[in-house]
């Protein structure tokens, strides 16, 4: 890469040497041509820790370690799942049934006696939050997770901007749903910039621009099944994250088709097959 920059570079020096009427057209695109590629080369795919940096010892799915961790090994994002329970308090956890309970329909009390393997609680999101705080290098994907009750959906948006806004981190926050009643609740709180993402796999690039929406947060799956979405995605202006990329081969596939951000459950794996690819 170094190479072919030095060599557009010193092409386009050469012609500047000598800027006669004639040769001003191409020390131009030459010069033109260094910036250009200078760009691409340095355009490189971000990369998102799923549920955090959770494979990794002394860590979990959707804890505050796996923030943490994601954090010490220089993951641009690391994303979490948020549940609204049944008594209005927001929590961090994946699964719509944990342990035995259902994370929409149980209490805290209870969802708060549940043990993870690294010996932490569920959190509550405003614990969460405090965490990425003071881990100002790692930028959060906050999924809310879907629910059955659209009005349900409407106050766990608005409890969710609440706390971003409280802890000062809404600038550095990217918002994921499945649902796109919440991503229509969210475009409405949140002041422009902030970018909502829409997870669901079912519209194209240009449905998703009409919606006002940032980009496409679709799966592995999807994306292979319609990989000219990508470009089109990035000629409507959004932007193309995908998941979960576990395996080399297919990192490899979406680091070529040119996505901006590739989610997995193995960030450390990515970062170095990034770096050895340089």
């Amino acid at each position: 890469m170094l190479f072919l920059r030095g060599l557009y570079y010193r092409q386009g020096i050469k012609a500047c040497r000598n800027l006669t009427f004639n040769n001003m057209k191409r020390a131009y695109l030459l010069l033109l041509s260094v910036v250009i590629t200078s760009l691409v080369l340095d355009a490189q795919v971000k990369v998102v820790a799923h549920r955090g940096f959770w494979n990794t010892e002394g860590s979990d799915q959707n804890t505050l370690a796996s923030f943490i961790k994601a954090d010490s090994i220089g993951c641009y994002g690391s994303e979490i799942d948020v549940w609204l329970t049944t008594d209005d308090e927001l929590v961090v956890n994946h699964d719509k049934k944990f342990h035995g309970l259902y994370m929409e329909t149980a209490p805290f009390d209870k969802i708060r006696k549940i043990k993870l393997k690294n010996g932490e609680k569920i959190p509550t999101l405003d614990e969460y939050l405090a965490v990425v705080k003071e881990k100002p290098a790692t930028r959060l994907v906050l999924e809310m997770k879907s629910l059955t009750d659209y009005s349900r959906e409407d106050e766990a948006c608005h409890k969710i901007a609440k706390l971003l806004t409280k802890y000062g981190v809404l600038d550095r926050t990217d918002i994921i749903v499945f649902s796109l009643n919440a991503a229509m609740t969210f475009k409405k709180i949140f002041p422009v910039g902030v970018k909502i993402f829409y997870l669901d796999g079912d519209l194209t690039p240009k449905k998703l621009r009409k919606l006002g929406l940032a980009g496409l947060d679709y799966s592995v799956k999807v994306l292979k099944k319609h990989p000219n979405w990508v470009k089109e995605a990035h000629e409507q202006g959004l932007e193309v994250n995908v998941w979960t990329v576990n395996t080399d081969e297919d990192m490899k596939y979406f680091i070529d088709l040119g996505v901006d951000y590739i989610t997995t459950d193995h960030p450390d794996r990515l970062l170095k097959l990034m770096k050895d690819k340089k």
